[in-house]
Formats: C-alpha cells, sequence, structure tokens
C-alpha cells in the first residue's frame, strides 16, 4: 500500500499533471477576473444597481464569455473545470481522483483570490463585491437556487464533454462545447443573479470574500454548488447513460491526469 501511495504521489507531482494545475490556476484566474470585474464596472457606472437590469445583462454576458474562453483555454490540459463543483462532480463520478481534485481546488481557489486581489489593486482600491443573497430570501432557499443552476452547469458540462451525447468524439476540447457551457452560466446569471448573485462556483465566491473580507453566506456558495454539481453527476452517469463503457485513460476529455491519482 505504501508503495502504491507513493507510485500515486509520483503522478500527481508528474510533468503533466503540474502542467494541469497551472492550467486550472490561469482559466480560473480569467473567469474570476471578468465576473468580478464587470460587477466592479457596472457598479463603478451606474451606482445604483439594484434598479438598473442593464448591469445585470452586462455581468451575464461577461461570465459567459470569460467561462467559455477560460474552458477552452484548459480543455485540452486540465479539462477546463474552472470551478470546484465541477472538479467534485468528476471525483463523484470516477474520473479523477481525489488527490487530483485537491490540487484542482487548491489551484482554483488561489486563481480567484490572486485575480480579485488585483482587481483590488488595479482598481484604486474598489471594494470587491461579493455574492450575497437576496434580503427576501433565506440561507436554505439560496443553496436550493444554487444548487439548481449548478446542477444544470455541471450537467451541460458531462453532456458537452461526452462524446457518446452527441456523437462527436472531444466536444469539451472544442470552441462549441466551451461556448454552450458559457452560455448556460450566463443565462443563469440572468434568471438569478439578482436572488442569490448567481455564483454557481465555490471559487467564484471564495475569492471576493477573502479580499473583502466579507464571509457572509459563504456557506450558500458551497453547499449548494456541490451538491447541484454531485446531483448531475450521478444522474448523466447513471440515468443517462447508465450502460456506456467508461472511456479509456488516454481518451478521457475530462483532463490528462485525471487517472493517474486514483
Amino acid at each position: 500500500m505504501a508503495s502504491n501511495l507513493r507510485v500515486h504521489l509520483k503522478h500527481c507531482f508528474s510533468p503533466p499533471s503540474l502542467r494541469s494545475y497551472f492550467a486550472e490556476f490561469i482559466s480560473t484566474f480569467l473567469f474570476v477576473f471578468t465576473a468580478v470585474g464587470s460587477a466592479i464596472s457596472a457598479r463603478m457606472l451606474t451606482p445604483d444597481v439594484t434598479s438598473n437590469a442593464s448591469s445585470l445583462v452586462a455581468t451575464a454576458v461577461a461570465q459567459s464569455f470569460g467561462l467559455f474562453a477560460a474552458v477552452f483555454i484548459a480543455a485540452d490540459v486540465s479539462g477546463g473545470h474552472v470551478n470546484p463543483a465541477v472538479t467534485f462532480a468528476f471525483a463523484i463520478g470516477g474520473h479523477i481522483g481525489v488527490p487530483t481534485a485537491i490540487f484542482y481546488w487548491t489551484c482554483q481557489l488561489l486563481g480567484s483570490t490572486l485575480a480579485c486581489l488585483v482587481l483590488h489593486f488595479l482598481s484604486a482600491g474598489q471594494a470587491v463585491p461579493t455574492t450575497r443573497i437576496a434580503v427576501e430570501m433565506t440561507g436554505f432557499g439560496a443553496s436550493i437556487v444554487e444548487g439548481v443552476m449548478t446542477f444544470m452547469v455541471v450537467y451541460t458540462v458531462h453532456v458537452a464533454g461526452d462524446p457518446r451525447g452527441q456523437g462527436r468524439k472531444g466536444l469539451a476540447t472544442s470552441a462549441l462545447g466551451a461556448l454552450v457551457v458559457g452560455l448556460v452560466t450566463g443565462a443563469c446569471v440572468l434568471a438569478a443573479g439578482s436572488l442569490t448573485g448567481a455564483s454557481m462556483n465555490p471559487a467564484r465566491s471564495f475569492g471576493p470574500a477573502v479580499v473583502s473580507g466579507d464571509f457572509k453566506n459563504q456557506a450558500v456558495y458551497w453547499a449548494g454548488p456541490m451538491i447541484g454539481a454531485a446531483v448531475a453527476a450521478l444522474v448523466h452517469q447513471n440515468l443517462v447513460f447508465p450502460s456506456a463503457p467508461e472511456p479509456l485513460p488516454h481518451e478521457s476529455r475530462h483532463g490528462s491526469v485525471e487517472t493517474m491519482c486514483a
């Protein structure tokens, strides 16, 4: 067992693995920079954003394009997770090992935090906006909303990345696959941005919370997305394609190291 552990750890620190971690760091930095940066810009241009729908549209568009680019640039290296909930879903489904998932989470959270730090200092000390729930909502209700939206996003990720879904191989590495994921995320922002901030991504909420020092309702943006992602993975794997064979390690499209650290 000790020798197997050493082998697994060696694989987790192999050059392909390190490249995948770095890809997750860069892609998450890009996405959070665009998502949080668009919120800062909207607030500066329209101080009373609570009564102006244009700010919601602007942030939804920014997050759609930002996630599209983030997923696309990392797809061939790490699978383009850009989201701890997506990584959790792939771990639940057995596509990646727990050690790999932990390294992915670490890099995603670091990328998010650095993006918010850069925005805070480059914007002359502008406060970094955090994701918040509407005053009329409870934490439980907000968690359900976040969970439902994350379910839709993660399910889309699975369908877009599964060659059995549309009869095409490697769709997740194509611009079309990344665009679909970006579009469903933008649609969810439009649908519930005024209710919960439409995070759907623990890293998206974690970075702003660290930089601002405001961790209020942070549990909502972890529990909801993680549960929604797990349900999406189980539904896709057990109900949509229950008898389909798992892809061979070299054929996997969820990352270059996911089968190494199982």
